[in-house]
């Protein structure tokens, strides 16, 4: 939502946005004079610790005052848009239904996935509460000025099933334009700064550092150290590839998958006579189940500041995501940062994830941790030069560096992306398919 807010207030508007608390927002959001952030209070530390039937509750009707309070008194007059993630549903889209309602807004609802099968995960397809949940997003997301969904398999099943109401179009994520491939001066600066992060039980197995000329990945030649003379550094040709997956540690992505993968990897590189690198897999984020994996997995967990995380993007070598989509209509948006970073994914196959990953293009498709080992040793061998890894890598700079030809689509409200395979900053796509809804009523032109 945070790209959305920013896109509106490009446009002029002026843009709340409501949210909880948690990471800072990205420093192109703060520096615009058109947002203003309006945060959301946390329930109390006693609910956090009931059990979740006891908790969900007293939660929603926490959510539902602070919720309204900031739509009614936070903004000081009716909004022309109300914007709204899904999910969470309950109780945004009955608050937002009700006060664009009374206010006389417009409302959009940017479909990501379906609550109702996040929370099946947990409970189960036949629980009453999950028929209770499908039914309250049904009832309050059916009618809306737009719906913008991240996929045309959303799309098409929730007008098929659904019967929706309003304007509708794809809006396939994208991260926004200063995400790019890092060359080694960005590098070597990102990793000067996480240096004192790593993990001490790390230093046998990575490269030995001495900051700031030499970090695990980079290295300065030829320089005394009392030199103030600038220098460039350059990649070490004896780094380990630096693998990089990011999660919500929830129960739609299995680590097992990964953990499986690492140690067949480790025992083909013991064994066979190719030359494999050592691997560095860092996964970033946090979750319920965190804690679980990080103890089996053995890997580097990095929580890093929204400004650094599209750097370790642009750093790393490879992209693991293990998404396999509660409601196997939405795609992670994992993926579209790797993308946006030039950074190829080995990425496990669920029904549309060709919508974006295209097999032996941008990426390589797995169904188990056997075919990811493979992957990884095909991507990997005779590394850091190559020729299977520098292909994706190819295609990806290729098609980052054509833009979007937004000109014959900007009045289209309807128009999907094409059937082959393209990119575009999110400015590019947002202007091709969002921004006509909002600067032009098409219901007062027609």
């Amino acid at each position: 939502m945070m790209y959305h807010a920013e896109s509106f207030a490009k446009l002029g508007f002026d843009t709340y946005l409501i949210g909880c608390k948690g990471s800072k927002p990205i420093l192109s959001l703060t520096s615009l004079p058109y947002i203003r952030l309006c945060y959301l209070s946390e329930s109390p530390p006693l609910v956090m610790r009931m059990p979740f039937v006891l908790a969900a509750p007293i939660k929603i009707l926490y959510q539902i005052v602070t919720i309204l309070y900031a739509l009614v008194f936070d903004i000081p007059r009716p909004p022309e848009f109300i914007m709204v993630q899904n999910p969470p549903s309950i109780p945004t889209l009955a608050l937002v239904w009700l006060v664009g309602g009374i206010m006389g807004s417009k409302v959009m609802i940017d479909w990501h996935n379906l609550g109702y099968s996040i929370l099946a995960l947990r409970l189960g397809q036949t629980h009453l509460l999950v028929n209770i949940a499908k039914r309250f997003e049904i009832i309050f997301g059916w009618s809306a000025y737009a719906h913008l969904f991240v996929t045309n398999a959303m799309r098409n099943h929730l007008e098929q099933e659904w019967g929706l109401i309003g304007h509708k179009a794809v809006l396939h994520d994208r991260p926004p334009s200063h995400f790019h491939k890092c060359p080694p001066l960005e590098v070597h600066k990102l990793f000067i700064r996480l240096g004192r992060s790593i993990s001490p039980s790390l230093t046998e197995f990575l490269p030995s550092a001495s900051l700031p000329y030499t970090t695990q990945l980079t290295e300065i030649h030829g320089l005394p150290p009392d030199s103030a003379s600038p220098a460039s550094p350059s990649l070490r040709k004896d780094r380990p590839a630096l693998l990089v997956s990011s999660t919500s540690w929830t129960p739609d992505e299995d680590f097992g998958i990964l953990l499986e993968a690492l140690e067949l990897y480790e025992s083909r590189a013991r064994e066979e006579a190719r030359v494999l690198p050592r691997i560095w897999m860092v996964i970033t984020g946090k979750g319920p189940l965190k804690d679980r994996y990080m103890a089996e997995l053995g890997c580097t967990s990095l929580w890093l500041e929204a400004e650094d995380y599209p750097l370790l993007l642009g750093s790393a070598d490879l992209g693991i995501s293990l998404h396999s989509s509660s409601s196997a209509l939405d795609l992670p948006m994992k993926i579209v940062d790797m993308f946006g970073c030039g950074l190829p994914v080995c990425a496990l196959d669920f029904a549309c994830l060709p919508e974006l990953v295209r097999d032996g293009i941008n990426g390589l498709v797995f169904r188990n941790a056997s075919q990811l080992a493979e992957h990884l040793e095909t991507l990997l061998t005779s590394f850091p030069s190559s020729p299977a890894l520098d292909s994706l890598r190819t295609t990806l700079q290729r098609a980052l560096q054509v833009p979007l030809d937004v000109g014959p689509h900007v009045h289209d409200h309807e128009h999907q992306e094409g059937a082959d395979w393209e990119w575009g900053s999110w400015s590019e796509n947002w202007d091709r398919i969002v921004k006509p809804l909002v600067l032009i009523d098409p219901e007062r032109s027609s």
